[in-house]
C-alpha cells in the first residue's frame, strides 16, 4: 500500500470515527479525536511476581512499554483481547509499585513517564454543550477511563511511593509536563479532574523547583478564564489546590501572593459561571486569616463587582461576605462597615426574597451581632430607612417577620438612637407626603390653565372665522 493511500486510510478512519462518535452518547469523550492504531495485538507477558529478580526490572519496563499501545474505545467491540491484557498488565504496574521497594531505579523514570504521558496527555475535544449546566447536564465521559484511570492510580503510587527521588525524576517532569497536566484540567470528566488535583499537588510538594512555575500557570490559567474564554472546566479543582498552597503560605506574605488575590481571585467573581467554583472561593478567606489588613480591599473590591442584575450571584456574594465577616477583626471592620452596609441595606430592600432573606440572616449571626452592636450609631441610621420601609411594604410575609425581629435587635441595642430615627423618618415620610400633595396641586392647577387657555384660544379662533365670514358675505 503507498504512504498516500495508508494517510488516506487513517484520515478516512478519523473522520468515520468522529462522525460515528458525535451520534452517540454524551459518554463518548475525547479518544475519538487521537490517532489510534491496533494493528499489534498485544501478548501477555509473564507475570513480575513469578520472575526472578535479575529480571524483575527488564520485565517491568517491558510491561510499561506495552502500555504505551493507545486503543479506541468509542469500537467498543475490536480489540477486546489486547484490551484486556493492558488492562491487567497496568493493575499489575499498580500493585508492584505499591508493594514492594527498590523498583525505582533511575533506568525506569524516562519509561514510566513516557508511559503516562502517552496514555494521558491528549488534546481534548470541542464541548458537545457550551452551555453546560452540572445540575441539569449529564458531564462527557471519558471513553478510554478503563485505562485512563489505572494509568493515574499508577502515576499517584509512582510520586508516593517510599523509592521516588525527584531529583531523578524533575528531568523527565518539568515545566512542558506540568503545562501539559494542566491543560487536562479542562477534561469534562469529573473523576479525571479529580486525579488531576491530587496528581498535581503532589508534584507540588515533591518539587520544590516547579512551585513558583506551577503558580504562575495556575494564575494565568485564571487570567485567560476571566477576560477571554469564561469557560474553564477545572476551575474548583485548581482552587482546591490554591487552598492547600495558601496555607502554606509564610508571612509577611509575598507582593506576588497579594497581587493574585486582588487582580485574579477577586475579579473572578465577575464570571457567569460563579456558580460552578464558589464553593471554593474559601481561598479568599484564607488570605484574610493571613493577613487581616487585606480585609478592606478585598470587601471594596466585592463591592466594586457586585452583581447587579442576577439574584442567584447576590446569594452567593452575600454568603462569602458572612464568611469573611466571621473571621474580621474589630478594627477592620470599623474601615468598611459604611459601605458594606449600604449594600446590605440594598439587599435587604430586594424584590427577590431571596437576597433579603439572605441579608436578614446575618442578623443570626452572634459575631456579627457583637460587630453591629459596637457599632450600632454608624450601622442604624444606615439601615433603618430600608427596614422600616420593608416593614410596611414587602410582598413577602417571611420577610416582613424576619424585619421585624431585626428592628427588635437593632431597638434593643439602642433605643434612644432607634425612637430619634423613627421620629426622624416618620417626620421626613409627613414631608414627603406634603411635598407630593403640593405637586398634585400643582398638576391640577396647570391642568385647570391649560384648560382654560384651550378654551380662550377656540373662542378666539371662533370669532376669527365669524369675523372672516362677514367680511366675505359683505364683498
Amino acid at each position: 500500500m503507498s504512504a498516500i493511500s495508508a494517510a488516506e486510510k487513517v484520515d478516512g478512519f478519523t473522520r468515520k470515527s468522529v462522525r460515528k462518535a458525535q451520534k452517540q452518547k454524551r459518554s463518548l469523550g475525547s479518544s475519538q479525536f487521537r490517532n489510534l492504531s491496533h494493528l499489534v495485538e498485544l501478548s501477555p507477558l509473564p507475570q513480575l511476581k513469578d520472575a526472578p529478580r535479575t529480571e524483575q526490572q527488564d520485565l517491568f519496563c517491558q510491561k510499561l512499554q506495552q502500555c504505551c499501545m493507545l486503543f479506541d474505545f468509542v469500537e467498543s467491540v475490536t480489540d477486546l483481547k489486547s484490551k484486556e491484557i493492558k488492562r491487567a498488565t497496568l493493575n499489575e504496574l499498580v500493585d508492584f509499585v505499591s508493594t514492594n521497594r527498590g523498583v525505582l531505579v533511575e533506568a525506569a523514570y524516562p519509561e514510566i513517564t513516557a508511559m503516562i504521558s502517552t496514555n494521558i496527555f491528549r488534546t481534548l475535544p470541542p464541548s458537545d454543550n457550551p452551555d453546560f449546566d452540572p445540575e441539569e447536564d449529564e458531564p462527557t465521559l471519558e471513553a478510554s477511563w478503563p485505562h485512563i484511570q489505572l494509568v493515574y492510580e499508577f502515576f499517584l503510587r509512582f510520586l508516593e511511593s517510599p523509592d521516588f527521588q525527584p531529583s531523578i525524576a524533575k528531568r523527565y517532569i518539568d515545566q512542558k509536563f506540568v503545562l501539559q497536566l494542566l491543560e487536562l484540567f479542562d477534561s469534562e470528566d469529573p473523576r479525571e479532574r479529580d486525579f488531576l488535583k491530587t496528581v498535581l499537588h503532589r508534584i507540588y510538594g515533591k518539587f520544590l523547583g516547579l512551585r513558583a512555575f506551577i503558580r504562575k500557570q495556575i494564575n494565568n490559567t485564571f487570567l485567560r478564564f476571566i477576560y477571554e474564554t469564561e469557560h474553564f472546566n477545572g476551575v474548583a479543582e485548581l482552587l482546591e489546590i490554591l487552598g492547600s498552597i495558601i496555607n502554606g503560605f509564610a508571612l509577611p506574605l509575598k507582593a506576588e501572593h497579594k497581587q493574585f488575590l486582588m487582580k485574579v481571585l477577586i475579579p473572578m467573581h465577575t464570571v457567569k459561571g460563579l456558580a460552578l467554583f464558589h464553593a471554593q472561593a474559601y481561598c479568599v478567606v484564607q488570605f484574610l486569616e493571613k493577613d487581616p489588613t487585606l480585609t478592606e480591599p478585598v470587601i471594596r473590591g466585592l463591592l466594586k463587582f457586585w452583581p447587579k442584575t442576577c439574584s442567584q450571584k447576590e446569594v452567593m456574594f452575600l454568603g462569602e461576605i458572612e464568611e469573611i465577616l466571621d473571621v474580621i477583626e474589630p478594627t477592620q471592620f470599623k474601615k468598611i462597615q459604611e459601605p458594606l452596609f449600604k449594600q446590605i441595606a440594598k439587599c435587604v430592600s430586594n424584590p427577590h426574597f431571596q437576597v433579603a432573606e439572605r441579608a436578614l440572616y446575618f442578623w443570626n449571626n452572634e459575631y456579627i451581632l457583637s460587630l453591629i452592636e459596637e457599632n450600632i450609631d454608624k450601622i442604624l441610621p444606615i439601615m433603618f430607612g430600608s427596614l422600616y420601609r420593608i416593614s410596611k411594604e414587602h410582598w413577602n410575609p417571611t420577610i416582613v417577620v424576619l424585619v421585624y425581629n431585626v428592628l427588635k435587635a437593632l431597638m434593643e441595642m439602642n433605643s434612644t438612637l432607634f425612637d430619634e430615627l423613627t421620629a426622624s423618618y416618620k417626620a421626613e415620610r409627613q414631608r414627603d407626603k406634603k411635598k407630593e400633595q403640593e405637586r398634585e396641586e400643582l398638576w391640577r392647577k396647570l391642568d385647570k390653565l391649560r384648560v382654560k387657555e384651550a378654551s380662550g384660544m377656540l373662542n378666539n379662533t371662533h370669532s376669527l372665522q365669524n369675523a372672516h365670514n362677514s367680511n366675505t358675505s359683505a364683498k
